[in-house]
C-alpha cells in the first residue's frame, strides 16, 4: 500500500470491531463452558456478520474516497488510482 489514509469512518468501523471482538470472547467463553452447539453456532454467525459489515463499510468509504480524489486530482495518477481500486476490490 502507498499512504495510509484515515476516513471519517474509521471510529465507527472500530468500535464496531471492538464490539464484535467482546461478542468473539464470549462465544469462546460458551464452548468452554460447553454450551449447546446450536447456541455457539448462532452467537458465531452473528460475529461473522458483524466483521462482514465493518469490512463492507470500511471498503464502501475507501472507494467513495478514492473515486472522489480520482475525479478531483490527487497528485497520482488515474492508473495509480484505478489500480487500487482494483485492489481493493479483491476484499469484497
Amino acid at each position: 500500500m502507498t499512504n495510509v489514509q484515515t476516513h471519517a469512518s474509521h471510529p465507527a468501523i472500530v468500535k464496531r470491531l471492538r464490539r464484535a471482538s467482546g461478542h468473539l470472547s464470549s462465544v469462546i467463553a460458551m464452548i468452554e463452558q460447553e454450551q449447546p452447539c446450536l447456541n455457539i453456532a448462532q452467537q458465531l454467525l452473528a460475529v461473522e456478520k458483524a466483521i462482514a459489515q465493518a469490512k463492507k463499510a470500511l471498503i464502501q468509504d475507501h472507494i467513495d474516497h478514492c473515486l472522489d480524489h480520482m475525479v478531483e486530482g490527487s497528485g497520482r495518477t488515474k492508473g495509480q488510482s484505478l489500480d487500487e481500486f482494483k485492489l481493493i476490490t479483491r476484499y469484497l
